[in-house]
């Protein structure tokens, strides 16, 4: 399984998400929106524009958020582990 984490090497839901992604045996690029402008301005429009983070837009960061092979988009990861 191939997937994109976007998120924040700050942020302990990322970082226990990348943990169990990796037990899983995928293969992860991780978008880490503390050390990198661009990553994080892709990620802005993302969330922008996605109706999946109507909720979240309200006190919420959004993070870690899943890019699927596929296109999905999620923000949980019983999603991604399924």
């Amino acid at each position: 399984m191939k997937v994109t984490v976007v998120g924040s090497h700050l942020c302990p839901d990322t970082l226990y998400a990348l943990n169990k992604l990796v037990e899983a045996g995928a293969d992860i690029e991780f978008k880490n929106l503390s050390a990198s402008l661009p990553d994080l301005k892709v990620y802005l429009n993302l969330r922008d524009q996605d109706p999946l983070y109507e909720k979240v837009k309200t006190g919420g960061i959004g993070i870690p958020c899943f890019l699927l092979e596929d296109g999905t988009t999620t923000l949980d990861l019983k999603d991604v582990l399924k």
